[in-house]
């Protein structure tokens, strides 16, 4: 169906409508019409996916993050690399326990440490800058370690390494997870997620 088409539609269906209630499906109806069934997604809609990983990502050492209090220069505090220590120091809060929070848990805990005291109502933000590193040793061109990325699997921090050695086989690498306390090995598939601090090898085939 072409778009004048779809438009023609649409404005029969508006025709016959009188009230806010029923201008609402009409809407989503023209935005399908418009879009089509194979369109991307709306850029907010994109958004709050990308936005749904990060809100689970716990802080560890390594990180880099910016806090921002909206309107209060003297609240700002650019790009802190988190450290082993696991606090932080906030004017006007105190000591921050911050490894293994995530940033909505942080920004919750600024701004409860300045309202009222200090703020009436305070905007907080927290955004990582530059995220800590994941490992990986082995059958790879390059080893070592590299900034985690978002959506980071094993077959993309093998490219970041330089790709896969000619021996590399692809049916032995394990991963030991930063968040695993018995730091136990697991066999791993290509596609499977990687997070920060966690450990790829990539054993070699005799075959």
């Amino acid at each position: 169906m072409s778009h004048d088409n779809r438009y023609g539609m649409l404005n029969i269906l508006v025709g016959g409508s009188r009230t806010l209630s029923r201008w609402v499906p009409l809407v989503a109806l023209a935005v399908a019409l418009t879009l089509g069934g194979g369109s991307v997604a709306p850029a907010w809609a994109q958004g709050t996916a990308i936005n749904s990983g990060l809100s689970s990502y716990a802080l560890g050492a390594g990180d880099v993050i910016s806090i921002r209090v909206l309107g209060e220069d003297d609240f700002t505090k650019e790009k802190i690399r988190l450290t082993d220590a696991g606090t932080i120091f906030f004017p006007s809060v105190g000591e921050i326990r911050i490894n293994g929070t995530t940033l909505g848990e942080l920004e919750r805990i600024i701004t409860n440490g300045l309202r009222g005291r200090i703020l009436v109502n305070p905007r907080v933000s927290v955004e990582i800058n530059e995220y800590r590193p994941f490992f990986i040793t082995g059958m790879v061109k390059n080893p070592g370690s590299f900034a985690y990325q978002p959506g980071l699997t094993v077959r993309k921090a093998a490219s970041l390494a330089g790709g896969f050695e000619e021996r590399a086989s692809l049916k032995k690498i394990f991963v030991i997870r930063e968040r695993d306390t018995t730091q136990t090995s697991k066999r791993v598939e290509l596609d499977s997620s990687i997070g920060p601090g966690d450990l790829i090898t990539v054993e070699e085939s005799f075959f």
